[in-house]
């Protein structure tokens, strides 16, 4: 099993080019970076996570700048969205900066998607709420086909592009992974559809993991990797984890000062 942080990356926390070394430095295996691109003052979407909306929400890098810092100043960590908001992505454009940080970092890029819950910053990027699942089943299928055709097409409901020349390719064969976050009724069939992994945030609909787990391989007949993230970091959650036959944990990584953070990651190492 692999270890890695998720976290969000802000403009008053560490910078993304240090916590990159710092957690190779350290053994960690992979960094995912959520991301919001603003959050409307007039919210009126339950956060999922409680009832006031904590401040690193309103102050997130754009996870691909944040990304190619980290992954250019090491040379084996991993690094994903965790997740990426497709709803609210251009699908050309989000497939040029995956492919390109996955040529940049040399084959380490990690693409983790979700629909989000604000959906008064759905709207603003012109998404309808009630459709947003349907929306990013076609963005990222399209998104697959700009990475691996030579003259890529393609006709959905939302999604509608004739014969295009996309580059760069991405460096990893046949892409980089799509891990699909969420853990509803609905999730396992998106997994399968569209996507090549899985990635639940620990403690949400994740109560019977090792079940889950097996179904979703059985369904898919396949192994289908999974990535949890937002992992406390205690042994027995950890073992808990491995025997559910996870593939890999994302720690929980609270957004802090950069002394703070490095702090925080020399007890996080611990563990590994």
């Amino acid at each position: 099993m692999q270890f890695g942080v998720s976290t969000f990356v802000t403009d008053d926390g560490i910078g993304p080019a240090a916590l990159g070394r710092a957690l190779e430095d350290r053994g960690f295996g992979s960094l995912y970076v959520a991301e919001h691109t603003h959050i409307p003052v007039k919210r009126e979407s339950p956060w999922p996570g409680g009832d006031e909306l904590p401040r690193h929400y309103y102050r997130t890098l754009d996870p691909f700048v944040t990304l190619t810092a980290a992954a250019a100043v090491t040379e084996r960590l991993r690094v994903g969205t965790g997740i990426a908001l497709v709803i609210q992505r251009d699908p050309i454009i989000l497939a040029k900066e995956l492919a390109s940080l996955d040529l940049v970092s040399g084959g380490r890029a990690v693409l983790g998607v979700g629909a989000g819950w604000n959906r008064e910053e759905m709207r603003n990027h012109g998404t309808d709420p009630r459709t947003r699942m349907r929306l990013m089943r076609e963005r990222v299928l399209a998104i697959k086909e700009l990475w691996t055709a030579e003259q890529a097409e393609f006709h959905g409901e939302f999604v509608d592009f004739d014969p295009v020349y996309s580059y760069p390719k991405p460096v990893q064969d046949p892409h980089p992974p799509v891990m699909v976050g969420g853990s509803g009724p609905t999730t396992f069939d998106r997994v399968i559809d569209f996507g090549d992994g899985w990635m639940p945030i620990y403690g949400r609909g994740t109560d019977e993991l090792a079940g889950q787990i097996a179904e979703l391989r059985e369904r898919a007949g396949r192994r289908v990797p999974v990535t949890v993230f937002a992992v406390p970091p205690k042994p027995q959650v950890i073992d808990e984890l491995r025997a559910a036959d996870v593939d890999e944990i994302l720690f929980n990584l609270p957004t802090e000062p950069q002394d703070a953070t490095l702090h925080r990651l020399d007890a996080l190492a611990e563990v590994l």
